[in-house]
């Protein structure tokens, strides 16, 4: 099928590799990609159901879009993702210009859908996971390659826990985990094309392969074997749940040097009684153990989280805990989010436990103080180091200037003359603390990156 697509995200990670996945399903069917919706041929939106927001802005798309299909009949527009997977024909009854509305286990069908849809009609397609089981198929299976040096691999799909305000487990179903031998195979070959760092990406990694064998801990294991692979500089790994922390993992952390310094580990709330609502599966001292052990085992581990505020129910006191929680934890950033009811989710049937939107928005901005506080001394400890620094590319806001990540996850911006391409190693002495990112200047230019029992930390 010739012509150009243009694919939107809303959404995690998972959406982000899948986005990637049908991108490379449509150019291997002969489209190219755009980003101008007046050249696009395909529009792909790929959805996500988490926040009430994403609705939001995929309605407010599709209403943008509609002018653009009564000017060209001939263009097509899909719905992909878990939104797609939860409402299936609410999509077209709301906006019947749609062509296609597929879910989240059959992203691989796309480029036939589009095909279908041309020579016969709209269609929604949207399969159950035991279909998807029985054929034997896995979604999101296809490695990503998110820059040239760097691949996402998924290691798992779906979700066995049962959090209150999640709505996850319904789109995406069931846990399952790919095979482990196929993993290190697929990741030999990524190392073999000269991707150096990859990200194993599932719903909920540490409890990777509890499905394939009743032995554990199996992604500790897996976490060895990926980081023995030769060119594989930095591992990393989204998202773990604190339940499912365990010692064996801590450990493979701290004895891989290619697994990367940084681990977001999910709080939520720091309230107990606020995380017993939500099925969570641990109290806030369980969760700050695990934290202290990680942290006493990993030298100079970052740690990243998600915190829920104004949860059904949360009282002053519930919030003052988690206010409590996070200062204690120190955290090197945090993704906080104000509670959105996401129907079929338990939680959003809490009506009248409901926290005040003035009230949740006030503690919101209290916690964003002590997140960022503590993030501001995070990275003020850095300056006068020299850090190890991938090139992502350029800034978005200055050509002359480079940003790259550390292994820490931390965003570095530095000056440098030459276009050094995304995948080189630097070193760059930081400069300048801010609260979401690093400055610095370049120290020197390196081959690859190094795995941790070579880095050298220098202070200068």
């Amino acid at each position: 099928m010739a012509g150009k697509y243009l694919i939107r995200t809303f959404g995690c990670q998972m959406n982000e590799h899948d986005s990637q996945r049908l991108a490379r399903l449509l150019e291997a069917d002969g489209m190219e990609a755009t980003d101008d919706v007046e050249e696009a041929d395909v529009v792909v939106l790929n959805t996500c159901c988490i926040r009430e927001n994403a609705d939001n802005k995929l309605y407010g798309h599709l209403g943008h879009l509609r002018a653009e299909k009564e000017r060209r009949p001939d263009l097509q527009i899909a719905v992909a993702g878990c939104l797609a997977q939860k409402d299936a024909g609410l999509v077209r009854q709301k906006a019947p210009h749609v062509d296609v509305v597929l879910g989240t286990h059959n992203v691989g069908r796309a480029a036939d859908l589009l095909h279908h849809a041309r020579e016969h009609g709209p269609i929604v397609e949207i399969l159950e996971q035991a279909a998807v089981d029985d054929a034997g198929a896995f979604p999101s299976a296809l490695p990503v390659r998110d820059l040239p040096y760097a691949a996402w691999v998924t290691i798992q799909i779906g979700c066995d826990n049962k959090c209150a305000f999640c709505i996850v487990p319904a789109v995406r179903g069931n846990e399952i985990s790919r095979p482990f031998d196929e993993l290190v195979a697929e990741v030999e070959q990524l190392a073999a094309d000269g991707v150096t760092e990859v990200t194993l990406l599932g719903q909920n990694v540490n409890s990777y392969g509890r499905d394939i064998t009743r032995r554990r801990p199996l992604f500790a294991e897996l976490l060895e074997a990926i980081g023995a692979i030769d060119g594989i500089g930095r591992v990393r790994f989204t998202s773990p749940h604190p339940k499912d922390l365990r010692p064996e993992t801590i450990a493979a952390m701290a004895a891989t040097p290619a697994v990367c310094e940084h681990l977001h580990l999910p709080l939520q709330s720091g309230s107990d009684r606020v995380l017993a609502a939500m099925h969570r599966g641990y109290t806030a001292d369980r969760y700050l153990q695990k934290l202290t052990a990680a942290r006493a085992a990993i030298p100079d581990l970052a740690v990243t989280t998600d915190i829920i505020v104004g949860f059904p129910g949360e009282t002053d006191d519930d919030f003052d805990r988690t206010l409590e929680v996070a200062a204690e934890a120190e955290y090197d950033s945090a993704y906080t989010f104000l509670f959105s009811p996401r129907p079929g989710t338990e939680a959003a049937v809490m009506t009248d436990r409901f926290v005040p939107a003035n009230v949740a928005a006030e503690r919101f901005q209290r916690l964003r103080v002590v997140v960022e506080r503590s993030a501001m001394r995070k990275h003020e400890a850095r300056v006068g180091r020299v850090e190890e620094v991938v090139v992502e590319g350029p800034s978005k806001r200055d050509r002359a200037v480079l940003t790259g990540r550390t292994r820490q996850n931390k965003l570095v911006h530095f000056a440098c003359a030459d276009q050094l391409p995304a995948g080189t190693t630097a070193g760059v002495r930081v400069t300048v603390a801010a609260p979401h990112h690093l400055s610095g200047e370049l120290v020197d230019v390196r081959e690859r990156p190094n795995r941790r029992a070579r880095i050298p930390v220098v202070a200068v």
